[in-house]
This record gives C-alpha cells, structure tokens and sequence, in this order.
C-alpha cells in the first residue's frame, strides 16, 4: 500500500521529511537557502520548520516510534 493512503504513514513520511531537510540544512545551509520558492522552497520551509520547532518535532518523532513499536 501507498504510505500516502494511511495516515499514519503519512505523518511518518512527513516526519522523516522535516527531520532530513532540517539536518542537510545543518550541513549544507548554500544548499536550500538558494531555493526558497518553488518546488525545491518545500524543502526549505521543512527545514525552516524543523528548526523553529524542533522539541515538537522531537516529540512527535519519539511518539511516532512508540506508536510504531507497540500499536503495529
């Protein structure tokens, strides 16, 4: 099945995509800070979120993990 079709694989697939592009941010900020509009802009913004929320993030991270090592 298509992660985009289950919910909570969908928040897992959103997860892991403001996880990724906050760290390549880390590493690379040239890399996204160039691209703030358009297509390639979602990934700045994901790493944008990522940075101004990170405990949340952090939480939702750890209570998806739980969720996925108990409920699944």
């Amino acid at each position: 099945m298509l992660g985009l079709f289950n919910f909570q694989s969908l928040l897992t697939i959103i997860l892991l995509l403001i996880c990724t592009c906050t760290y390549i941010h880390h590493l690379w900020p040239s890399l996204l800070d160039r691209n703030k509009t358009g297509v390639m802009g979602t990934f700045w913004k994901c790493a944008r979120i990522g940075e101004r929320k990170s405990p949340y993030i952090s939480a939702c991270c750890l209570a998806m993990a739980i969720a996925m090592v108990f409920w699944t």
